[in-house]
């Protein structure tokens, strides 16, 4: 599902919407690409008429944007709003600009998941006091700005790539005690299975 430094697929407490995604073979990287960011401004662009003041934050996140690193070619974006857990306030309104939602993980922080229109997205929404939100913001900013950590973190995602994985997001949790070991470097602790706190 996503390259996020998280277990959401791992908690067994969501639903996957419609069809699952089966992978049954290797992850496929490719090297960064310059259009990345540029695909990232349009679907924030489509978010924020979307939702207006809703979206509280729109942020690129995940392994395309971080210059130079080679991801999945999707788009993962973490979009806060004020409650993930409360659909009616924001799902109508992405449905309608063409997001489809795919994941509901009402036990892991209220998580949601949406894909895009057309370009390959992950849409990951969480509420606006999730401590999640800091771990994708903070792990994406260590990678931009430390080349040790960054070149460590690549190493392993291309260690594991090349094995056979059902869904992606085995993958990705495969990968969880390297991102917690490069968060902590930055003094973020790991979550566990605890859910945020709702809205007060």
């Amino acid at each position: 599902m996503s390259d996020q430094p998280s277990k959401s697929g791992s908690q067994g407490a969501g639903s996957v919407i419609g069809p699952p995604e089966v992978l049954n073979g290797p992850v496929v990287l490719v090297e960064y690409r310059a259009e990345w960011p540029s695909q990232f401004e349009r679907e924030s662009s489509r978010i924020r008429a979307a939702l207006a003041d809703r979206a509280l934050e729109v942020e690129h996140v995940g392994s395309t944007s971080v210059p130079g690193l080679a991801a999945k070619p999707r788009i993962d974006i973490l979009l806060v709003v004020a409650n993930s857990g409360d659909e009616s306030s924001y799902v109508p309104d992405l449905e309608a600009a063409g997001y489809v939602l795919r994941i509901r993980e009402p036990h892991w922080h209220e998580h949601r998941v949406f894909k895009g229109p057309d370009v390959a997205v992950n849409l990951h929404t969480f509420s606006a006091d999730c401590r999640e939100i800091e771990r994708m913001v903070r792990f994406r900013e260590r990678l931009r700005s430390d080349a040790d950590d960054r070149g460590h973190y690549e190493q392993t995602k291309r260690s594991l790539a090349g094995r056979t994985w059902k869904v992606t997001q085995d993958y990705a949790d495969a990968k969880a005690d390297v991102v917690d070991t490069i968060l902590s470097r930055v003094g973020v602790q790991p979550l566990g299975d605890h859910p945020c706190p709702g809205p007060a």
